[in-house]
């Protein structure tokens, strides 16, 4: 099937690409792992970063300067003030387009603060701002008729034969089992983070894999930053589910075990992550208090919040505090992206968390995620549109089929064991805490299981939906990225935002105010520094 423009993954990122490729007179097809409305893009309940034109204490410069602040000197400060700029401007798009805000007396775009910001400027939906603006950009396309073909697990990147030119990809059907082939003059990946290399350890779902990333990288394309990877400091306890920024945002307390506040609430991410782990490691349990804020506010501003701490704690927030625990939710690394969106394969493109635009840096600041997704969503939607009406249509090289390869494999070992192992080992050793020896001892672990992967393959040989054979794939690309951020923050030898090296506890800027890119040489990973 031959489109214009290709979009890989139906989250945010995705659907706002797909939309404006095609307000741009392009053929846009949409591959999409899962279904569109399961991506992870509704899990940022929180709001969404803007100034609006009637703010009186805040500004567009302030909102730049924020985000400056969190990155550690690592944002590049023309995506930053891009970004920033932009703001408004998205969220007039989403207003105009449906996205039911909640909204002040004056009729106004409701607004908090999230963690790192000097003024009220998160726009939300109660605590349903990142659902609420997935389903609407998701009707947005259905109304569009834009084609959107779900269960495709993206398989590999295709090149013309020279290597330098995207040509389409490869993907398994999940309901037939088949191996198909999608060719277009530009593809956009929208595919999502890797946060779930932390497993059980992570707000996020489990098709968080980092697929597209892997991809991109098998198919000669430059990542970067892939060692920060931020953790968010409300997690529950037991069961990892996210509890929003915006609970917090409303007035929430951290408690340690004494019932005393220990840290400012609203901090910049990882300031806040790294106290709670201090506390932790004294001992401490820490918890979340909202019972302040009253059973009326928190069902009308919070209400998935309180749902979900009884359905996973079985507390109710309304009486009783909310035990909590930093874990990974975010990575700000990812596939190297020009001012264009554009990667260094001419005609792919990449966006939302799968791409690294440089705004976020070392630390993303609460509220740009979604931000994000939407201005430069826009920007790779037109600029692909507009690369795709000039470029000439070529053959492209079929790559080796990752499938035969697997036939050959045996399952005499648990990969799923070795799931959970790697998500343990990374929590522990690759966390909000990191030194030489930890990172090297898991360094040694993935190899080791890199090398078993052969006896590690999937037991079920069927074709149809077959979810064993899937999530083999998933541990595979979870396995290679696992490397290339293991490599990074061995080589980075600071600590800067998220990224955090008990052994060398400062910044050096003379040194590392720099970005780690990773690529593959004649089969070979080479990492380096570079502006």
């Amino acid at each position: 099937m031959q489109s214009d423009v290709l979009v890989v993954g139906a989250g945010g990122a995705g659907l706002v690409a797909a939309l404006f490729a095609y307000e741009n007179g392009a053929k846009v097809t949409i591959l999409t792992k899962d279904y569109p409305t399961r991506s992870q893009t509704c899990m940022a309940q929180g709001g969404i970063n803007a100034v609006l034109p009637h703010a009186q204490d805040d500004s567009i410069k302030s909102h730049i300067q924020n985000t400056l602040k969190s990155a550690h000197g690592i944002a590049d400060e023309a995506a930053v003030e891009r970004l920033c700029t932009n703001a408004p401007k998205a969220i007039e798009f989403l207003d105009s387009i449906g996205v039911p805000f909640s909204r002040t007396k004056d009729d106004e775009i409701a607004q908090r603060r999230l963690g790192g910001a000097s003024g009220d400027r998160a726009c939300y939906a109660q605590d349903y701002t990142g659902l609420k603006i997935l389903h609407t950009l998701y009707d947005r396309v259905l109304e569009a008729g834009i084609q959107i073909l779900s269960d495709r697990y993206l398989l590999e990147i295709f090149r013309d034969e020279q290597g330098e030119v995207v040509g389409g990809v490869s993907v398994l059907n999940k309901r037939s089992g088949e191996l198909e082939e999608y060719s277009a003059s530009s593809v956009i990946l929208a595919t999502g983070g890797y946060a779930k290399i932390y497993e059980r350890h992570s707000t996020n779902a489990t098709g968080s894999t980092g697929d597209g990333i892997a991809a991109a990288f098998r198919a000669g394309v430059r990542l970067s930053d892939m060692e920060f990877v931020q953790f968010h400091p409300t997690a529950l306890k037991s069961s990892s589910i996210l509890i929003s920024e915006s609970a917090r945002g409303a007035g929430g307390h951290l408690l340690n075990s004494k019932g005393e506040r220990f840290v400012n609430e609203l901090l910049p991410r990882d300031e806040v992550a790294r106290a709670m782990d201090d506390a932790m490691q004294k001992g401490e349990d820490i918890f979340l208090d909202i019972r302040h804020l009253g059973e009326k506010f928190i069902d009308e501003e919070l209400p998935q919040e309180r749902k979900l701490a009884k359905l996973y704690e079985g507390i109710d927030p309304v009486k009783d505090l909310l035990p909590v625990k930093p874990v990974a939710h975010y990575t700000m690394g990812g596939i190297e992206v020009d001012a264009h969106s554009s990667t260094n394969l001419k005609g792919l493109y990449a966006v939302g968390e799968c791409a690294n635009h440089k705004v976020h840096g070392a630390n993303r600041l609460g509220g740009n995620s979604l931000l994000e997704l939407i201005v430069f969503g826009r920007e790779a939607g037109e600029n692909a549109a507009n690369y795709a009406s000039r470029s000439d249509k070529r053959a492209y090289k079929r790559t080796k089929n990752i499938l035969e390869s697997i036939k050959e494999f045996t399952s005499e070992r648990n990969f799923y064991d070795k799931r959970a192992t790697l998500g343990d080992l990374f929590y522990e050793n690759v966390g909000i805490k990191k030194d030489k020896k930890r990172l090297l001892s898991t360094l040694e672990s993935i190899s080791e299981m890199r090398k078993e992967l052969p006896k590690m393959g999937p037991k079920d040989r069927s074709k149809i939906y077959n979810t064993n054979l899937i999530e083999f794939l998933e541990f595979t690309n979870m396995l290679e990225l696992s490397e290339i951020i293991l490599l990074g923050a061995l080589e980075r030898q600071e600590s800067r935002g998220a990224h955090f090296r008990e052994d060398f506890p400062d910044e050096n800027d003379a040194l590392y105010k720099l970005h780690t890119l990773a690529s593959k040489e004649q089969n070979q990973l080479k990492l380096e520094f570079g502006s």
